[in-house]
């Protein structure tokens, strides 16, 4: 046996294995991510593995529950890379710090990637936090007789004192049994041997080479240094870095062209900034034979969704150990990563902007482009952040081959196939797919979610475009009335679209179908002058493919025409209750405007608001004082136009009177001044001369009262009858108004109601 030994610290051993694990520990202070300036040195973690026991039927496996030391990663593998498990695999531990279970945990039983090389299959990685106690329960699926694959361990990992919440980098140096190795490829370049074979030229041939057997496990003791060169780390240099931030493939690779995109590129976390340690994975980079993206695959990790924005970086590190060191993959199998802030991270090296070979959809690796979400999507929606991110990136990559993200696409399958949906197909099949589909749609997974695939529809539109829910919201500047606004000149025009900000190049503001203003995509309202007329405004967005939508037009008409009062302000004395301090009285007016009239707004003595249909309003005045009554009458563009009227609301006792017949007198503070005149003399009358434009006779009221006739200017004008049902004082009951003030004579007379032939009179009030 010869060791290839992989990572330049202490090792663990485990004797007789093909595998054996190897973890490096980040230090986090006080559980945050170290920035990408401070890259964190090695940290020594400890790890344990332990066999599964299988059942005599070889259909189920299981870890019975136990103690252990502390741990806070976890993972299930198992001998032939190229094994498809289609069983469950669950877990559950022990919370170091509650002491409690947790509940099962459903790894994703099958990684569903091919990768030249590859040495191990094995479930996705799981974070679960600190634990010290662990079970697990693995189950061949229903519908397959192979039973479950060999060689099942768990892998338990302690990332030591450096305290972490997310998936830290493993290594794993390979234990090489020197035999020949059978001819064979796997899909998209995945090889089903123990031993890598010298890089090749990726395939899509299904792979022909059987699995291995897995060696017993047991526990090695810690080894001694290395005694010959063989044992040593690599000292050569890392490969240089691109403009992009990805290492530069060496000459011995041919690296095709970056084409431009027609879309704008996203901002990258590069492989140096997220600390990835490119000793791991010195195989140069391979690139799709076509040299063309055709579509985009999208996917979850499975990883779970407590880590911090700040801890993100160390779950990409995380998965990309697995993929090279676990599974014996030259790289990180995705091309891109997205953490739930949207932070967007490089993948498999390369050159972010080159077609580069990655390893995420078996079969369909060799015309795609992966990107995958970091966390599990099978009932929690991905973030609006992450959801914009993924849009973006499949826009740019997409956009360098002149591919519609809308669109669909047709793949050629590099092996025998079926999707999560049962869908099957042959070797070189030709397959129609979405441009931006999910990992279950080329293989039989949950991936990327049942939350985040119900997402792509949404993914494709924001990624092609064009701008969706479009819709002004409001007008401002500008008064409404049902769906026309009112302006004098300016407004400003407010909108709202569905489509994310950051996937669009600008607005524009339209009047009349012509460019009045023009605001980024971020904007969300703009202002215009119009011009007097009838105008038509809408708004255009620019999605930055280059497809526009254009919103519903809004009517706006711009006016600067003030209303006019039709009828000036006046004021009239009314009916009701007489006091010294409220006199009843009427205000009457009528505005109209050549557009639309608003309102009415009564400013003085009192603040009202009335409706451009409403002509008159009930007030009063307190009495000898003249009181200004001012209004203003608005359209809806704002224009406006004030009026006001003036008015001395007077009492005239009934002493002032011209008296004829008997009239007695009668005291009380329900009157007005504290006293009345009554009289059941048949003709008796009272005369009072007033200049005025307004009059109302004041009375007292009751069942007994009786009937007057009341001449105006000598004139009989009319008949009143007091008679009440209740008692009533101070009560206007007949009322007389004229269009100017004049001198004018009101009279009153007894008409001797037989039974009832009593009136009594508390005064004349007059308005001057």
């Amino acid at each position: 046996m010869k060791r290839r030994r992989l990572w330049g610290t202490a090792t663990t051993a485990v004797v007789g294995l093909t595998g054996v694990l190897i973890f490096q520990q980040v230090t986090g202070g006080s559980g945050s991510e170290v920035r990408p300036d401070a890259v964190p040195g090695p940290v020594k973690a400890e790890s344990r593995t332990e066999r599964l026991t299988a059942s005599d039927d070889g259909r189920s496996a299981v870890l019975a529950q136990r103690d252990t030391e502390r741990f806070s990663m976890l993972g299930v593998t198992w001998t032939d890379p190229a094994a498809r498990f289609a069983g469950t695999v669950e877990v559950r531990t022990r919370s170091v710090e509650s002491g409690q279970w947790s509940r099962w945990l459903q790894l994703d039983g099958d990684t569903g990637q091919g990768e030249s090389g590859a040495l191990r299959g094995g479930t996705d990685p799981a974070w679960v936090g600190a634990s010290n106690g662990v079970e697990v329960r693995v189950q061949a699926g229903g519908a397959t007789t192979s039973g479950l694959p060999a060689g099942l361990r768990l892998d338990m990992v302690d990332p030591g004192s450096g305290k972490v919440t997310a998936m830290q980098p493993a290594a794993l140096a390979i234990e090489e049994t020197e035999q020949p190795t059978p001819g064979g490829s796997a899909p998209d370049g995945a090889e089903t041997s123990q031993t890598p074979a010298p890089e090749a030229s990726p395939s899509d041939e299904p792979a022909t080479t059987p699995p291995a057997s897995e060696p017993p496990v047991s526990e090695p003791p810690a080894p001694s240094a290395p005694s010959d060169a063989s044992e040593t780390p690599s000292s050569s240099p890392p490969p240089s870095e691109s403009a992009s931030g990805s290492p530069r493939p060496t000459s011995t690779v041919s690296v095709p062209p970056a084409p431009p995109s027609t879309e704008p590129q996203p901002p990258i976390t590069s492989r140096a900034d997220w600390g990835a340690d490119e000793s791991i994975s010195p195989e140069e980079p391979g690139y799709l034979p076509g040299e063309k993206v055709k579509a985009v695959v999208v996917h979850h990790t499975a990883e779970s969704n407590s880590y911090t924005c700040d801890q993100a970086p160390a779950v990409v590190r995380g998965i990309y150990a697995y993929h090279v060191k676990q599974l014996g993959w030259k790289d990180l199998g995705y091309n891109f990563l997205v953490d739930k802030c949207g932070t967007v991270y490089e993948g498999r090296k390369g050159g972010i902007d080159r077609p580069v070979m990655g390893a995420h959809a078996y079969g369909f690796n060799s015309e795609t482009t992966g990107i995958s979400v970091l966390g599990t999507y099978t009932d929690t929606a991905p973030s609006q952040a992450a959801m914009v991110s993924v849009a973006r990136i499949a826009a740019w990559k997409l956009g360098q081959y002149g591919v519609d993200p809308a669109g669909t696409t047709t793949l050629t399958a590099g092996a025998a196939g079926r999707s999560y949906t049962g869908k099957t197909w042959a070797n070189g099949a030709k397959l129609p797919f979405p441009v931006i589909h999910g990992h279950r749609d080329g293989y039989n997974t949950q991936c990327p979610g049942n939350a985040l695939y119900a997402q792509l529809a949404t993914l494709r539109s924001w990624a092609g475009g064009p701008v969706t829910g479009l819709a002004i919201t409001s007008v401002t500047g500008a008064g409404v009335s049902g769906t026309t606004y009112y302006t004098k000149a300016s407004v400003t025009v407010n909108w709202s679209a569905t489509t994310p900000s950051s996937l669009i190049s600008r607005y524009e503001l339209l009047v009349d179908g012509q460019v009045a203003a023009t605001t980024p995509g971020t904007a969300t309202s703009a202002g215009a002058t119009l011009a007097v007329g009838t105008r038509k405004v809408s708004v255009r967005a620019v999605h930055q493919s280059g497809r526009t939508t254009t919103s519903a037009a809004a009517t706006v008409i711009a006016e600067t025409t003030a209303p006019t009062f039709a009828t000036k302000p006046s004021l009239a004395l009314r009916t009701g209750t007489v006091n010294t301090s409220a006199v009843p009285l009427t205000l009457s007016w009528k505005a109209i405007d050549s557009t639309a009239l608003k309102e009415v707004r009564l400013t003085a003595p009192v603040a009202k608001t009335y409706g451009p249909t409403t002509y008159s309003a009930a007030h009063t005045a307190k009495s000898a004082v003249a009181t200004a009554w001012k209004i203003t009458a608005y359209d809806r563009a704002g224009n406006k136009a004030a009026a006001a009227v003036t008015g001395t609301p007077v009492i005239l006792q009934e002493t002032s009177a011209v008296r004829t017949g008997t009239w007695t007198t009668k005291s009380s503070t329900s009157y007005l001044g504290g006293k009345s005149y009554s009289s059941s003399t048949k003709n008796a009358s009272l005369t009072w001369t007033f200049t005025g434009r307004s009059a109302a006779w004041a009375v007292s009221r009751a069942t007994g009262s009786g009937q007057a006739y009341v001449y105006v200017d000598g004139v009989k004008a009319a008949t009143v009858d007091l008679k009440s049902s209740t008692t009533k004082y101070r009560d206007a009951i007949w009322t007389k108004t004229w269009p100017t003030s004049a001198k004018h004579t009101i009279k009153i007379v007894v008409v001797g109601t037989s039974g009832r032939p009593t009136v009594t009179t508390d005064g004349l009030v007059y308005l001057k």
